[in-house]
């Protein structure tokens, strides 16, 4: 069957390539992606999946095979980011402001190829397929939002991509355990008493106060907490005061929480609260913590881990494949869905060889089109393993 797929994925290569062209040059922020929803669902339709739209807000949903056999989904998102595209490119963005900057033009053309080559052998197919295109991935709601509508209802196990221009093409990356963190959001107000900025020993300094937490929480990370268990803690907003010759009344902070252990997860809004309590006390000033969980880790499944290593193995040998040795502090919402279902994630290279490669989220960010061949290939025949290893069990 690989040699199958392979050879199918050969043929259609030039339809990938202006699928994903096509994408890349109409981008559409996250919750808002009405275009390219339409878009999904209509080549999703033309290779006679059934589809459902409109699930998780703009998602989209497709159905592949018999649900009296075993069900895998395969997940790839449709969001763009608020970044002015600098690429140059002729099918760069159309939409002033918003660019494919994080590859998700690639990961929704990965979903529409890998429909594409199973529906060619859905007589064959030892089992079901779900498609899910999920919207909002950037800003971490858009799977929460498809698995309120159902999208996880019946599914036994569910793969996941995400490109990476740091590995060259045609190689991917396989992860196995924790692959990216939990990222929490968090927003603290410290309030003191305001004053004159000539005496500030007759009021309660909020932002000196604010300094105060900020250096404290950064300091005690590394007495505190157990290095091989990391925490990274970045406070990326701050505002307050009123007027440059007034001590500030109030100061709010926001920023994001990273880390990958699930034990530590659980006791870093305690520790952080702890913390800010001991340094607002003792300098006579108040707070208010806002700590709101956004995503958990990526934990990679190990028997769905070695099964896109099988595929890789077989598909390219072993300079096909790259064992990723240390996770990433990045986040993924792909681990909602994991909560749910068995799952995996790998990463897939899409570097240009011999050249610059920008990193996510960079103006000038591009791919090597090559390597959506090799995403689509891996992809199919990990979702055909499964379901093969499923019956033979």
């Amino acid at each position: 069957m690989l040699d199958r797929i392979q050879s199918l994925v050969k043929e259609i290569a030039p339809r990938l390539i202006e699928i994903r062209r096509h994408i890349h040059s109409h981008p559409e922020l996250s919750g808002h992606e009405y275009q390219t929803a339409a878009y999904v669902a209509g080549v999703l339709s033309s290779c006679g999946v059934q589809v459902r739209e409109g699930v998780g807000k703009t998602g989209v949903i497709g159905e592949l095979g018999d649900r009296q056999q075993p069900r895998v989904a395969i997940r790839t998102d449709m969001d763009a980011l608020p970044i002015e595209e600098r690429t140059g490119l002729p099918f760069a963005s159309r939409n002033p402001g918003v660019m494919h900057a994080c590859g998700h033009d690639v990961h929704t053309t990965l979903g529409l190829g890998t429909a594409m080559v199973l529906s060619r052998f859905m007589d064959e197919l030892p089992g079901a397929v779900r498609f899910l295109f999920q919207p909002a991935e950037e800003i971490a709601q858009g799977a929460h939002w498809m698995v309120a509508d159902g999208a996880m209802e019946e599914v036994d196990a569910i793969f996941g991509v995400h490109v990476f221009p740091s590995i060259p093409s045609p190689i991917v990356g396989v992860r196995y355990g924790a692959l990216t963190a939990a990222a929490d959001d968090l927003e603290l107000i410290i309030t003191g008493e305001s004053g004159h900025g000539a005496r500030p020993y007759e009021a309660i300094d909020a932002i000196w106060i604010a300094a105060q937490v900020i250096t404290t929480l950064q300091q005690a990370i590394s007495r505190t907490h157990n290095p091989l268990r990391p925490v990274v803690l970045t406070i990326g907003k701050i505002q307050g005061g009123r007027a440059p010759n007034a001590i500030a009344d109030s100061v709010q902070l926001l920023g994001t929480v990273r880390s990958l252990h699930p034990e530590t997860h659980r006791e870093l809004p305690d520790w952080i609260e702890n913390i800010v309590a001991g340094v607002c006390h003792t300098y006579g000033a108040k707070y208010e913590m806002n700590y709101r969980r956004l995503v958990p880790s990526v934990f990679n499944d190990t028997a769905l881990t070695q099964i896109v290593e099988s595929t890789v193995r077989q598909a390219w040998g072993e300079t096909g494949m790259q064992v990723l040795m240390e996770p990433s502090l990045g986040a993924e919402d792909f681990s909602v869905y994991l909560d749910h279902a068995p799952g995996t994630m790998f990463r897939l290279g899409v570097g240009h060889a011999n050249q610059r490669n920008y990193a996510l989220h960079h103006p000038q960010f591009d791919i090597d089109e090559e390597a959506i061949m090799t995403g689509v290939i891996t992809l199919a025949y990990s979702a055909w393993q499964y379901l093969e290893r499923w019956q033979a069990d």
